[in-house]
């Protein structure tokens, strides 16, 4: 095994059985590694191994390796359902199939950690989103730790047990993926993660358990403070709004509600994603500021380009970065 990093932080335990997803900027080659806390660790890539003219009964899974029983064998192709595909050559197996053969191969060793780089990559997006679950199921039946190098971040929060997301080869945050989302440490992982509105901010007034922010044009933006966090007028600030939390209001005829921020803006663009409608604005100039806005909500009075606006939210949604 390699030496350890120097920066303990970098060591992530693997005691128990978990799916856990690396988020990286870079690729995994050019990222520093983690190491995992002792134990054996197996290698899964993202474009599984092809042998034309061999059947899988005959291939490394059963003869190469001569470490496991025959009943560890028929252990993992039962768990990764490739007990079926046993007469089949590499051609006449599906992309999915082909992942699982792979997956069989490297835990076929009985690892107690399967590192997986890029697995999904190179399927489409509907094989992709039944890989996610198959991978889901294969972790809980095997009981092993997985690690899940991907730069897709949905897959990251769709999978995972605890989320690293990774700058140049460090570690910016780790935790549940829940967390991960809703509250991001610092502007890099917000914006990475995605789901949120970042401004930059100047803070223009504190009052005991909030603050009172402005960005450019936009006066009035209003925080809650933690007890840690001190704040003093004149301090540059990031904070992060959830699209998700963004309330939009034709500007004519609208109120001050009290307890909530309100920027008044234009509609920049706007894109259909089925389920909710992504509402682009014009307050932050060339930055993005999006607004999710439910399908049913949107149509109920439909916007368009050019369109004026007041976005609002909670102002106890807005989160204090880092």
């Amino acid at each position: 095994m390699p030496p350890l990093p120097d920066n303990p932080d970098e060591l992530l335990p693997a005691t128990q059985p978990e799916l856990c997803r690396w988020v990286a900027e870079n690729a995994a080659g050019e990222a520093r590694p983690i190491y995992p806390a002792g134990g054996r660790t197996a290698l899964h890539f993202g474009y599984p191994v092809r042998q034309p003219g061999i059947t899988l009964s005959t291939t490394d899974l059963k003869k190469v390796i001569d470490y496991p029983a025959r009943d560890m064998t028929i252990t993992v192709e039962a768990g990764i359902r490739i007990t079926e595909l046993a007469d089949r050559l590499p051609g006449q197996l599906s992309g999915g199939q082909q992942q699982r053969v792979a997956l069989a191969r490297a835990a076929i060793t009985e690892p107690r950690v399967l590192l997986l780089d890029e697995p999904l990559s190179a399927l489409d997006e509907q094989l992709r989103i039944q890989m996610r679950q198959e991978l889901r199921r294969m972790q809980r039946d095997l009981g092993i730790t997985f690690i899940h190098v991907t730069h897709t971040q949905l897959e990251a929060i769709a999978l995972a047990d605890l989320v690293v997301v990774m700058e140049q080869g460090r570690i910016k945050q780790s935790g549940p993926a829940r967390e991960i989302y809703a509250e991001p440490k610092d502007r890099y992982v917000a914006e990475f993660v995605g789901g949120q509105n970042v401004i930059k901010c100047r803070v223009e007034r504190v009052n005991g358990s909030s603050a009172l922010l402005a960005s450019g044009d936009m006066r009035g933006i209003e925080i809650p403070l933690a007890d840690k966090r001190r704040l003093a007028e004149g301090d540059e600030v990031d904070i992060a709004v959830r699209r998700d939390d963004l309330r939009l209001h034709r500007a004519a005829g609208h109120a001050d509600v009290a307890g909530t921020t309100g920027i008044q803006t234009r509609v920049r663009a706007v894109e259909y994603q089925g389920y909710f409608v992504k509402v682009m604005l014009d307050a932050l100039g060339a930055e993005d500021f999006i607004a999710y806005v439910p399908e049913r909500d949107f149509f109920a009075d439909p916007l368009t380009v050019g369109d004026s606006v007041v976005a609002t939210w909670a102002s106890e949604r807005s989160l204090l970065l880092a």
